[in-house]
């Protein structure tokens, strides 16, 4: 079974090469109810700080409306996650 998490975007990490030129690494800092993570963003190049995306293995698969996000979370909680 895989688990999906949502977390909210604090940060945005814009990595480049040794040129300066921009690579796709993208990454972010992700909080989860107060603990941050670094998250590859690279998946999800429309992500902001302040949006919402659906965490697994450490890689951001999508951006979710926020209500879509409270309730996920809500849903975990409740079964002690």
């Amino acid at each position: 079974m895989c688990l999906a998490v949502p977390g909210k975007i604090v940060s945005i990490s814009h990595h480049t090469d040794v040129n300066g030129d921009a690579i796709l690494m993208r990454s972010g800092k992700v909080s989860f109810g107060g603990i941050c993570k670094e998250v590859s963003l690279a998946y999800v190049p429309e992500a902001q700080v302040g949006d919402y995306v659906i965490v697994h293995v450490g890689f951001a698969l999508s951006v979710v409306e926020e209500s879509e996000a409270i309730e996920n979370l809500h849903y975990l909680q409740q079964i002690g996650a």
